[in-house]
Parts: structure tokens; C-alpha cells; sequence
């Protein structure tokens, strides 16, 4: 019988029920963001991911154990420190780092380790050197759509294979190229295919004659985890993928700025005063087609946009990045714009610090790229400007294609496709021309790992030796010989002007979130324990 008016009802009133579970829906989102940043949230995961019974935690690598500390003589710390000690690994994580003074060595800096975790298994690496992985901010991995070129499982096997445990891939040459939310999230779902990718991977999205004004569209593939923007100024060589004028990318700055993301640009403005005729099979004749001026007005483009929209909100991610500077005379403008305060930062790639236009053969166009090689000089000024911070970081730039469309055969450098596949010889051919002027290993983690893991949103979490970081780790010897065999190489085709070259640099192992994805014996691992990395977003500053 139903209750009498005078009688007391039992129970919540339904508009009381759903506020009293409104609030606690969000006193436990507000708990759950505190421990978050506290890092409490990401050491609870790595304890969890540690035990041996935890069934979220699958096989993945070449080892059994979740919980171990590599050793060695030489870790690179992130005060800058080259020094013994041992690195703690727990469930994927960094749990701690030992070091101890250039007199000692690694047992020494591992012993309170050990004696607190007598049954911690050991991975001793002697001499070598330990230092975060590699984070490569400019791969082409043309999947979903070229496979055939390049897709992402070669692509990051390569990318284990030579220390490399992050790449960030550009919006092309996938066919069609990430420039909506559809497409990334089509490539998003290549990356998370099981048993897809061998290391982590992040997505730039591409700006684009047709999102560059339309600040919605460039917010929609943030949100949609891009890490950032990537725009041509020049022909992209991609009919899908247009090039962007200096007017659409003042226009979308102030949209990207806000976003505090980046946004990376190949800087070149094509114009047509160039020579016509030479021999096509010299590299010469494609030099001589992309001048110096190319870079130098584009560049200069750049910095006046970033002027014009200085007073606009800018979040602390924002950089200006241009990729693969080629143009060692623009290393005085780049450190005046920098000391006036502009948000920019400068990469080159690995091919301008070794070769030189005048030594490469008659019609090998494994050597061309855009913008080109130049001369011997330049190669040694592009290395002083890494040394006095005026380029920030270095990238590969890996752009395979299939081996028909570098026409070796006819060696026609103006009609071949242009790009140097070199992700799995980032490291040595680095170091072999960085070691060569005295540059130490430091700076070299400095550029490789830090840098440009602070560029793509992730510094929190990789590019350093630190308790509670992802365990990306690269043990590699400076001294011995890299690797550098067809036998050897990752990418789908072997077609590489790095192929056979003699390098310094030999990459012993490599650690993706604390799974041993390649070692120097056994090689790349049969299970891919990569993983898609999502855009954060960004805090806006505390107003005070």
C-alpha cells in the first residue's frame, strides 16, 4: 500500500541523489587530477605493471621482467653529467637513477640499489654509454595509403634497430595526408594495430591552404591528439599536401599560438629566376636550382609573422620550428631573432652533417633532398651552430619512396624523388660528425632527446634519465663501429646513402617504456611494444 501523506517516505529524493552523485563525480575528478600531477597516478601504474601476475601488462620485448636496473659506466644525467651508475626500471617506468663520482664505478654507484633489491635482475653494460632514446620529430611513414614506401612496422623496427624510441610522424606522404580529424584518426588507427609498431608514435597534423584561416579546423585536430602542425612553403611534392603562403601562416598563428602547440615549417619560397639547362645527372644542377635565398626569404617570412602576431595569447608549448635547416647563413639571423625574444626553435638533419655537395658521385640520387646539400663549408658551420645552441635540436627527416621513383638508374637528379631514408642511422650519423669537432655527449642527448621531446608536448614524460619518466632508454658505444650492412637495416628498402658507410656509434640495446624493443645479439623483438601518443592540453598560466 502506498504510504499515507502523513507518513515519512523512505529513501533519497531523486534531485537530491543526482546532486550528491554530481559532487562526488567531481571531487573524485578534481583527486584524480592532483595525484596525476603529482605523478602518484603514474607510480601506482609502474608498481602494477611490475608484478609478474598483472594481466594488463602482456609480453612485450626481448625480456621476461618487468622490474630491472641497467648498468653502466657512463649514463647521462639530465644535469648534464656523463658519470657510473645504474638506471632502476619498474613496470615501464624510470623508478630511479644511481650515480656516483668519475672515481667510482657502476657496482659501486648500484650498491645501495642491489642491497635493497637482492633478487633485481642485472643488465651490465660495462662501458657503454646509457642515455634517453632518441626522439625523432620528422619521419615520413606514408601509411596509411604508400605503405609501399614506407609503413609504420618498418618503419619503427628501423627505428628500434637504431636507438630511436619516439618518432613523431608527418602529415605526409600518406595518401590522403592527415589534414582533417578523419584522417587522423585513420592513421591513429594504423599506429594502434596489434603488432604494429616497435616504438612510440606521435602524429603531426598538416596546415593547409584550406585549414589555415578557419581557427575551428585547427582546434578539431588538436583535440583529436595531434601533436602539432606541420605546413610547406614550398611544393610539398604531394598533390594533396599544398604549400601555404606567408599570409595563411600569419593567419593561423594566432589559432596554434593559443593551442600552444608548435608548428613546424619547411621553409623555402620558390621562385622561378633560377638557371635553366645543366646536366641532370649532376647534383650541381639541382643545387643551383634551390638557392640560398629560397631558405633565406621564407625564414625571413617566418620571423615577420611571429613579430605580427606577437601580441596575440601564446601558451608556453608554442614554437616556431624550422625543420631541416640547410643554409648555414642563416645561423646570424636565427640568433638575433632568438635573442629578441621570438618563440623559435631550429633543427637540421644528420645528411647536412655529412655529406657535401661537391662529393656527391655523378647520378646517385639517393643524395637528393630538398632544400639541398651544399658545399663542405656550410657543413661545418651548420655543426658550429649545433654546438653554440643557435640550431636546437636534429631530426632525420626520413622520406623513403619506393626505389623506382629515385630513378637510380637514370640518375636524373631533377626528376627523382627527393628524400634520404636515415631514421635507423640517426645516432651514428650524428655522432660521427659531432664527435669529429668535439662535441660531447651531453649536448648530443641534449638535441636528440630533451629538445625535441619538449617540442612535441611529451618533456614531461621523455628525453630524460628521471624518476618517473618513461623508461626510453639507448645504450650505445661511442667508440665502436656502427652497423651499417643492408643485412642489417630495418627500413623496407635498402635504398640509403648512409648504406655501408663507416660511422661511429653502435647501438647495444634499446628500451621503449621499459620493454627491450632490439638488442645488439638477438635483434629487434618479435612483439611491437609501441604505443599512440595523444596530444595534452596545454595549461594555461596562473594568473596572479
Amino acid at each position: 500500500m502506498p504510504p499515507k501523506e502523513d507518513e515519512p517516505r523512505l529513501g533519497i529524493a531523486p534531485e537530491r541523489l543526482a546532486l550528491t552523485v554530481c559532487l562526488w563525480a567531481i571531487a573524485a575528478a578534481f583527486l584524480y587530477q592532483n595525484l596525476s600531477d603529482s605523478g602518484m597516478i603514474r607510480l601506482l601504474g609502474s608498481h602494477l605493471r611490475a608484478a609478474p601476475w598483472n594481466p594488463l601488462a602482456p609480453p612485450c620485448g626481448l625480456l621476461q621482467g618487468k622490474e630491472f636496473a641497467v648498468l653502466a659506466d657512463r649514463i647521462v644525467t639530465p644535469r648534464g653529467q656523463v658519470l657510473p651508475g645504474a638506471v632502476h626500471v619498474r613496470g615501464g617506468q624510470i623508478a630511479s637513477v644511481y650515480t656516483a663520482g668519475p672515481a667510482a664505478d657502476r657496482h659501486m654507484a648500484a650498491r645501495s640499489l642491489l642491497v635493497t633489491h637482492p633478487k633485481l635482475e642485472v643488465l651490465d653494460y660495462g662501458s657503454a654509454v646509457v642515455a634517453p632514446g632518441l626522439v625523432d620529430v620528422h619521419v615520413h611513414m606514408n601509411e596509411p595509403g604508400r605503405v609501399e614506401w614506407e609503413g609504420m612496422e618498418t618503419a619503427t623496427r628501423a627505428a628500434a634497430a637504431g636507438g630511436v624510441t619516439t618518432v613523431v610522424d608527418m602529415p605526409l606522404n600518406s595518401a590522403p595526408c592527415t589534414t582533417t580529424p578523419a584522417e587522423l584518426a585513420r592513421k591513429l588507427a594504423a599506429a594502434r594495430q596489434p603488432n604494429h609498431t616497435y616504438v612510440d608514435v606521435g602524429l603531426w597534423a598538416g596546415l593547409v591552404p584550406a585549414n589555415a584561416r578557419d581557427p575551428t579546423a585547427l582546434r578539431a585536430l588538436i583535440k583529436a591528439g595531434a601533436l602539432g602542425f606541420k605546413a610547406f612553403m614550398a611544393p610539398s611534392g604531394i598533390d594533396d599536401f599544398p604549400h601555404v603562403s606567408p599570409a595563411e601562416v600569419a593567419a593561423a598563428l594566432p589559432t596554434i599560438r593559443a593551442l600552444g602547440v608548435p608548428l613546424l615549417v619547411h621553409a623555402e619560397l620558390v621562385d622561378e629566376d633560377v638557371p635553366q639547362g645543366g646536366n641532370p645527372r649532376e647534383h650541381a644542377t639541382w643545387l643551383a636550382s634551390r638557392p640560398r635565398r629560397f631558405e633565406q626569404n621564407a625564414v625571413r617570412a617566418l620571423l615577420d609573422a611571429l613579430r605580427t602576431t606577437a601580441s596575440s595569447e601564446t601558451l608556453p608549448g608554442f614554437k616556431l620550428h624550422i625543420v631541416h635547416l640547410a643554409d648555414a647563413d642563416l645561423l646570424p639571423e636565427l640568433q638575433a631573432a632568438k635573442a629578441e625574444g621570438l618563440p623559435l626553435s631550429v633543427e637540421t638533419c644528420p645528411h647536412y652533417l655529412n655529406f657535401a655537395a661537391e662529393e656527391v658521385p655523378t647520378g646517385d640520387t639517393r643524395f637528393k633532398c630538398a632544400p639541398p646539400l651544399r658545399e663542405g663549408e656550410n657543413r661545418g658551420r651548420l655543426l658550429q651552430g649545433l654546438a653554440q645552441g643557435v640550431i636546437d635540436s636534429v631530426a632525420t627527416d626520413h622520406s623513403p619512396s619506393e626505389p623506382s621513383l629515385k630513378l637510380l638508374q637514370e640518375g636524373d637528379f631533377m626528376r627523382a624523388w627527393g628524400g634520404i631514408a636515415g631514421l635507423q642511422y640517426a645516432l651514428p650519423a650524428t655522432w660521427q660528425p659531432w664527435q669529429a669537432v668535439g662535441l660531447n655527449l651531453t649536448r648530443f642527448v641534449q638535441a636528440w632527446s630533451a629538445t625535441p621531446a619538449a617540442l612535441a608536448g611529451l618533456g614531461g614524460r621523455k628525453g630524460a634519465l628521471r624518476s618517473g619518466y618513461d623508461a626510453d632508454l639507448v645504450v650505445w658505444d661511442p667508440e665502436a663501429g656502427a652497423d651499417t650492412s643492408p643485412e642489417a637495416l630495418q627500413h623496407r628498402h635498402k635504398v640509403s646513402p648512409y648504406a655501408g658507410l663507416a660511422l661511429k656509434g653502435r647501438v647495444l640495446a634499446t628500451f621503449v617504456r621499459g620493454s627491450q624493443v632490439f638488442g645488439e645479439q638477438r635483434g629487434v623483438a618479435a612483439q611491437a611494444c609501441g604505443a599512440a601518443l595523444l596530444q595534452r592540453p596545454a595549461k594555461r598560466p596562473v594568473r596572479k
